[in-house]
């Protein structure tokens, strides 16, 4: 049986991997390294956060990305956005050098059993833990308006859901969102050729401001701090204080969980936008249908139109019952907090003892840096310390440690 089982390897699975086998947990890996990263996201993306905070996470803070960025012979700069198709490859580079070996199969279900779970890969394996680190990522919480639901996915689709844009080429599209992916990929439709569109609920765009230089005076860092999700004392307190975040009353967490950090582009894309893509505000789409040669698209306030298909660039909701991959029985014994969400206690642990949670799920409990990659950080060391603390009050009384896989401790029988 297995100490810990990392089900997951986005940021936040291999970040949580290498912090458990530096601690010597005996430890099981599953899933496809950074493939969401490497799948769903088109070519020509960029990474919105800065360069220095898109690290994973290892404990000695050796395999970072300026480290890769240098094996590649590129400097990884402050205001100098990073593509995504560099960052995959620099996750994959950390999966190598920071974590045990990887295995790329599927976890498809999780079951509480007596002193821990079992997991079930899609080829029918069953693996036995003590604990389990769920890091899927947002892949299963992808959100589509109520209206378009039940469409063929060849009307409509989630952003998501693209690793690339070329079967859209010369095509007329309508990009549903006002935040940065709807806008990053209106942009790359335009530049491919496409009739592009978007419709935003909000009346006007909001873009984040260029970044201040890295180097400042210090009068102007103590009125406006840097941190990893921008600049300004709340979004610093956001990055680097997630556990104070969560000492906040629920009702507050849940308010700046829904609101805080909202739908805005990337200074860098503001040119690619204004003038090339067509953007409609205050349109809501209240229904939709199929019509010969697309979609029929009815908007609040505003006439009909066709379209040959639509991307819902609308978000994630991270519900309890999205976690499709636990038991009904295990879903449906988590306490969840008043968006749906699982509830976390103070190391990621869930209400049922030994399943700890990770990434955009927690985001209600650990705030806003839990839906980028600088969260990974705080989260690695956190939950693997809360593993620790459960496997020790786990252990059967006459067991003693007994060295295991990567140097771990196994529990024997004297």
């Amino acid at each position: 049986m297995y100490d810990l089982l990392v089900v997951g390897a986005g940021p936040y699975g291999l970040s949580i991997a290498a912090h458990a086998a530096a601690a010597g947990l005996n430890l099981r890996v599953f899933g496809r390294p950074m493939a969401s990263w490497r799948d769903n996201m088109p070519g020509g993306m960029f990474l919105k956060s800065e360069p220095w905070a898109s690290n994973l996470s290892d404990p000695s803070a050796r395999w970072r990305l300026d480290a890769y960025c240098a094996t590649q012979g590129v400097t990884a700069r402050h205001g100098e956005p990073i593509p995504v198709e560099m960052f995959a490859r620099y996750g994959l580079w950390f999966a190598r050098n920071a974590v045990p070996e990887v295995d790329e199969r599927t976890v498809t279900r999780i079951v509480s059993r007596p002193g821990g779970f079992e997991a079930v890969t899609a080829d029918g394996e069953t693996v036995h833990t003590r604990t389990v680190a769920l890091a899927v990522g947002v892949m299963p919480f992808v959100e589509i308006p109520a209206a378009l639901r039940g469409l063929s996915p060849d009307l409509v689709s989630h952003s998501s859901h693209h690793g690339d844009l070329d079967r859209f080429r010369g095509r007329d599209v309508t990009v549903i969102g006002g935040g940065q992916a709807a806008l990053e990929t209106a942009a790359l439709l335009a530049e491919q050729g496409c009739q592009v569109r978007v419709l935003a609920r909000a009346d006007r765009l909001r873009w984040n401001d260029v970044p201040p230089p890295w180097e400042r005076p210090r009068w102007q860092a103590a009125r406006s701090p840097q941190s990893g999700l921008g600049c300004g004392w709340r979004n610093w307190f956001y990055a680097e204080r997630p556990g104070f975040y969560r000492r906040l009353p629920e009702p507050t967490r849940a308010r700046i969980a829904a609101t805080a950090l909202g739908p805005a582009g990337a200074w860098w894309l503001r040119d690619r936008v204004e003038g090339s893509v067509r953007v409609c505000l205050d349109h809501e789409v209240t229904a939709a249908r199929a019509v010969p040669g697309g979609v029929r698209l009815e908007v609040a306030g505003a006439d009909s139109f066709d379209t040959e298909h639509v991307i819902a660039a609308t978000g994630f909701k991270a519900t309890r019952d999205r976690l499709g991959l636990l038991s009904g029985e295990l879903r449906g014994a988590l306490a969840t907090v008043s968006d749906g969400s699982p509830e976390v206690g103070r190391d990621f642990e869930s209400s049922h003892p030994g399943l700890f949670l990770a990434g955009l799920v927690t985001a209600a409990g650990f705030g806003p840096a839990m839906r980028f990659v600088y969260g990974a950080t705080f989260t690695a060391g956190t939950l693997v310390r809360g593993v620790r603390r459960r496997l020790h009050t786990d252990v059967p009384s006459g067991a003693i440690p007994a060295p295991g896989r990567h140097g771990a401790a196994e529990t024997v029988r004297r």
